[in-house]
């Protein structure tokens, strides 16, 4: 049978998701705690390939056992397996033809981003910083000329495999709430490193250093050498994979989720931003 796993983890203690020889990967720990509680090999196939530090609120895995269990004990049994920065969050069986990554038609990511003087280190890995205040009028000037249908290669990282640099970025929105500065992007998929691109170059903006206008003209050069360096990994969530084929999987909204995993930190400062 196939199974589906709504999964949330702290990426900064992980070398991303996807297996390495050195162990330290999401997929790594979780095929562990798989085989261990199935007492099998277990491969696992997820929705979106997280990077180095880089969090999930709600990535969706799924994988394939001849183990019959109650989906709460999937639940149970793998988080007393799991350290305490992975965690199952909800399991369903699924119909087999069902595919974590080739059926999901859109993700969006958060980048948490806090401007303050002097850096917290308790949000340390969980928010990006920055010290400088940002313009964020200049920056959604910058985030309109994004969305669409376009070739991202002047943000797409050099090692990126995607067959194609072409992505249709849906939505871009920026809020603003005390100290802290909510990035939304939403594209049917993301390149390689895509995201935190596209932040160094709205930072930039942000900063003064360029124009409105520039993060336009990126796009247009298609040279990933003339973009702004690749911005910290800290405050980025995978917040939301739809699947319009598979309405059953107990997603919630991307918000509902941030406020959910993130409302003791946001609550004062960016609380109605995410009503």
């Amino acid at each position: 049978m196939r199974i589906a796993l709504g999964l949330c983890y702290d990426g900064s203690c992980w070398h991303g998701w996807q297996t390495q020889p050195s162990h330290q990967t999401v997929q790594d720990v979780l095929e562990a705690a798989l085989a261990q509680f199935v007492a099998a090999p277990v491969a696992t196939v997820c929705a979106g390939r997280t990077d180095t530090g880089v969090h999930a609120l709600q990535q969706v895995v799924h994988l394939d056992t001849e183990a019959q269990r109650r989906d709460e004990s999937w639940v149970r049994g793998l988080n007393a397996l799991l350290p305490q920065s992975i965690s199952v969050q909800w399991a369903l069986p699924v119909v087999p033809a069902f595919h974590a990554r080739f059926d999901a038609r859109m993700r969006t990511y958060f980048y948490v981003l806090r401007c303050a003087a002097v850096r917290s280190p308790i949000l340390v890995g969980r928010v990006g910083w920055i010290h400088d205040r940002l313009d964020v009028h200049a920056m959604r000037e910058a985030a309109d000329g994004l969305v669409g249908e376009h070739d991202f290669s002047a943000f797409r990282a050099a090692e990126c495999q995607a067959a194609s640099p072409v992505r249709t970025l849906e939505a871009l929105t920026i809020q603003a709430r005390g100290d802290f500065l909510i990035f939304e992007f939403r594209a049917n998929a993301f390149l390689h490193h895509m995201v935190r691109n596209l932040m160094g170059t709205l930072v930039m903006i942000g900063r003064g250093k360029r124009p409105a206008r520039w993060a336009a003209e990126l796009l247009s050069l298609r040279d990933r050498r003339l973009a702004a360096s690749t911005f910290m990994p800290d405050g980025l969530y995978l917040a939301h994979v739809a699947y319009p084929e598979a309405p059953q999987l107990p997603l919630l909204t991307a918000s509902a989720a941030l406020r959910r995993h993130l409302g003791p930190i946001l609550q004062s400062d960016a609380g109605a931003a995410l009503q």
